[in-house]
């Protein structure tokens, strides 16, 4: 009896340790903290506010003790972005948030498991290569776009300057997204009578010695979303500033050398794109079926200081820049 009454307590100690690691690993399981590797093709103000309002969606969808994250900076180096996504796939990061062109690039070249959301990209299927894009990658890509209506840029000028000959597209030769964006406003530009001549240049090396000829030779420059013109706007606008209008892609180049642009709002999509990290993170939604995102809304804004300088008249419907 003696015997029986030991084994029966020790079979229920057994069975109360087991039931308390099972809850043990549930509880882990729940309270997992999800690692996300963040890298950020340069420093400018629109990728910093993207990166922004991707930490801040995921600090609401988690709190700050339920994720962290690794934020590095590839300095403008497309190598670097590489090297930065293989050490994101060698640690076994849950997820990749990229943002910009090169660095959602790089990262989908280092990985076909890992969930990338890219921010900053102003068209998937020009970054891949993709024809007749349908907004859906179909594997482990999604994300968000900055693409403002590139025929509503091209009406702003038409707004401003319609009398204007000679446009020039200035442009960083680098970046297929630019080359896109140029192309296509000079298809609308053309439309609407104007000349137009593209002017590339490949690093910041020579920006300056080309935007100098394309002011030399055009009565305005128009500047698409471009990740390197962002970071030089000061030698743009040494060259541009009180001698030639200069409309943008975006609000922060027109806030450094520009006129006038058609705005989003950065931080909106990095937060849009935090929104979606949490849903994969969480199994609510699967990143091979998520469509690509693109902002609500677009705001007409104008820089007084450019105006001020050019002594030019702000038609109606414009906001100033903040």
């Amino acid at each position: 009896m003696k015997k029986t009454v030991k084994l029966t307590a020790l079979l229920l100690s057994l069975a109360m340790c087991l039931s308390l690691a099972a809850c043990s690993n549930s509880s882990a399981g729940k309270d997992k903290k999800y690692v996300v590797g963040i890298s950020q093709f340069v420093t400018h103000d629109a990728l910093d506010a993207a990166t922004n309002g991707f930490i801040d969606a995921m600090n609401d969808a988690f709190g700050e003790d339920g994720w962290e994250y690794d934020l590095q900076n590839a300095a403008e180096d497309s190598n670097m972005c590489s090297t930065i996504a293989t050490t994101f796939v060698s640690q076994k990061v849950d997820l990749i948030m990229a943002n910009a062109t090169p660095a959602l690039q790089a990262a989908a070249a280092a990985t076909s498991d890992i969930p990338i959301l890219g921010t900053s990209v102003t068209e998937y299927g020009v970054a891949f290569g993709i024809e007749n894009f349908s907004g859906t990658l179909g594997n482990n890509v999604s994300g968000t776009s900055d693409l403002a209506p590139l025929d509503q840029q091209a009406q702003m000028i038409k707004d401003w300057y319609p009398e204007a000959k000679n446009i020039g597209l200035l442009y960083c030769s680098n970046e297929d997204n630019s080359q896109y964006q140029v192309d296509t406003v000079q298809g609308y530009l053309e439309g609407m009578g104007y000349t137009c001549k593209q002017y590339a240049f490949s690093d910041s090396n020579d920006i300056a010695a080309v935007c100098q000829t394309a002011a030399d030779n055009s009565d305005v420059l128009y500047i698409p979303t471009d990740n390197k013109a962002a970071a030089s706007t000061g030698i743009i606008d040494n060259i541009c500033h009180g001698n030639i209008p200069v409309f943008c892609g975006e609000e922060n180049i027109c806030r450094g050398c520009g006129v006038a642009t058609l705005s989003i709002s950065y931080y909106d999509i990095g937060y849009k794109t935090g929104e979606m990290a949490a849903q994969i993170l969480k199994g609510e939604a699967k990143v091979e079926e998520m469509a690509i995102q693109y902002a609500p809304e677009f705001t007409k804004k104008y820089n007084p200081a450019m105006c001020e300088a050019l002594n030019i008249d702000v038609p109606e419907g414009y906001e100033a820049v903040g």
